[in-house]
């Protein structure tokens, strides 16, 4: 590890952030953080306990009255504030994201961008919060709408985004006026508690925002989820965890936003730029080394291009450089962990003993650290295990098709719907797909759909509500309706 990396581990907190305060966790085993390209401890950290999250919330609770009254312009400069110095400190960011998630540095740069961009884009809808007065339909009364903070939030990160899916949460509810308590992911919690110092440098007030680490992650969840002073759950992870949460909060009829898993379709039509439909695969595919629940999973591709799409799309797989992310020529970095590694290759030995073909790669890699070659599968059956479940993973399958009707079908043939990609030079195509593909986003001979000012979000098993865009503060706001009978 270079000296810069140790400076720059040594400034990030190892602590629980509580009620502006950063203190100790009362775990008894310290969580150690790895470098998932060499397997080695990157920083040890605070482990809370059901009784640390308690007072996380606790904070959050006497904080809320008093930040929901705090004048929207006021909210929004702290925001401001905050971006202005995530985007000062972008290497500092990206290259801890790449140390402690794996991505490529120019990809973290890339994080770093997008998941800011959250932060300004919420300090712009801070103070654009709005209602409407107007006169009822019987012109008895004049009707008064309003909207106005849920309450405390709970966020739960996942570690494939780590400064994305914080900002994605934390800036429309600090926006709405809404305090937050954040768990990030055991995997990678060290970016969130950056950017918690980050935040308190900007003036962010005591309480607003809170941050706990564990490694206990149910058993700090749970007394949360149903403690009554929570008002709102934000989730993004898989699917069974999303229900087991949806379940829980369901006991107190909380306000929940689940951003689920993904089996995304990447579709290539006979009259596709092949050329731009490699490329765009490349981007479904490879952002994040597959590691995202929007990455491409199912190439479903016309049996008249299947051949020179997966050549072509084995050749830029196979030129990509594996190895730690934070040097400069590293094009593809490692999967998260061994069980993750372990699982890709479960798959990807499955497709081929059910008659798939690896054109390029195939197995894992490397002498330490969790690396699994850049992988292109042809020739995969309708029905195998790989198509039906989450690769996150460096993996393309190749399913071919006939007819738009069967690649429709193959595409909807799954319990997830969050996106859809597809390659067409025919906008005809292109919008009766818009419509038949059973999805919450689709790029349209694009192969990257995610931006700030654009509702995340799916359909299906793939979660409920939407982050980002305008309707991405509303998630933490209530309605509420008054009347006033004229005289």
């Amino acid at each position: 590890m270079s000296t810069s990396e140790t400076s720059l581990l040594s400034s990030v907190p190892s602590q629980l952030f509580i009620g502006g305060q950063w203190v100790d966790g009362s775990g008894s085993q310290a969580i150690e953080v790895e470098d998932p390209a060499t397997g080695k401890v990157l920083k040890t950290i605070a482990n809370a306990t059901a009784e640390d999250a308690l007072r996380a919330l606790t904070a959050a609770d006497e904080a809320q009255a008093r930040w929901a009254k705090t004048a929207p312009r006021e909210r929004a400069e702290i925001l401001r504030r905050t971006f202005e110095l995530v985007r000062e400190r972008s290497e500092e960011f990206a290259t801890l994201i790449s140390l402690e998630m794996g991505k490529p540095i120019a990809e973290a740069r890339g994080e770093v961008t997008y998941g800011n961009e959250f932060l300004r884009w919420f300090s712009e809808e801070a103070s654009r919060i709005s209602g409407r007065f107007g006169s009822n339909p019987e012109g008895t009364g004049n009707m008064l709408v309003t909207m106005r903070p849920v309450g405390p939030a709970f966020a739960i990160t996942p570690w494939n985004f780590p400064l994305a899916m914080a900002t994605r949460k934390i800036g429309p509810a600090i926006a709405a006026g809404c305090t937050i308590v954040v768990k990030p992911a055991e995997l990678t919690p060290l970016t969130t508690l950056l950017l918690a110092k980050t935040m308190q440098e900007a003036g962010l007030p005591d309480g607003v925002l809170n941050v706990f680490t564990t490694n206990s992650s149910a058993a700090t969840s749970g007394p949360i989820i149903a403690d009554s002073r929570l008002r709102k759950l934000t989730f993004t992870g898989s699917t069974p965890v999303g229900v087991k949460l949806l379940e829980q909060a369901a006991q107190n009829v909380l306000r929940t936003s689940m951003e689920l898993g993904g089996n995304a379709p990447f579709l290539v039509f006979e009259d596709a730029d092949i050329d731009a439909a490699v490329t765009g695969a490349m981007q479904a595919k490879m952002r994040n080394i597959g590691q995202a629940c929007t990455a491409a999973n199912r190439f479903i591709v016309h049996e008249s291009v299947a051949a020179e799409f997966a050549s072509k799309f084995a050749e830029k797989m196979s030129a990509l450089k594996l190895g730690r992310g934070v040097e400069a020529d590293i094009t593809c970095g490692p999967v998260i962990n061994e069980k993750a590694r372990t699982n890709i290759k479960r798959l990807v030995d499955s497709a081929t003993s059910e008659g798939a073909s690896i054109v390029t790669g195939g197995g894992a890699t490397g002498s330490e650290g969790y690396f699994f070659e850049p992988t292109v599968i042809d020739h995969v059956k309708p029905g195998s295990s790989i198509l039906s479940e989450e690769i996150f993973g460096p993996v393309a399958p190749i399913v071919r098709f006939k007819t738009e009707e069967e690649a429709v079908r193959l595409a909807n043939d799954t319990e997830y719907g969050l996106v859809s990609y597809a390659f067409t030079e025919d906008l005809k195509r292109g919008m009766r797909l818009v419509e038949s593909l059973d999805s919450g986003m689709s790029g349209i001979n694009t192969g990257l759909v995610s931006n700030a000012a654009a509702p995340f979000g799916g359909v299906k098993q793939s979660g409920l509500g939407r982050e980002g865009g305008a309707e991405g503060i509303n998630e933490y706001l209530e309605t509420r309706y008054v009347l006033f009978p004229k005289s």
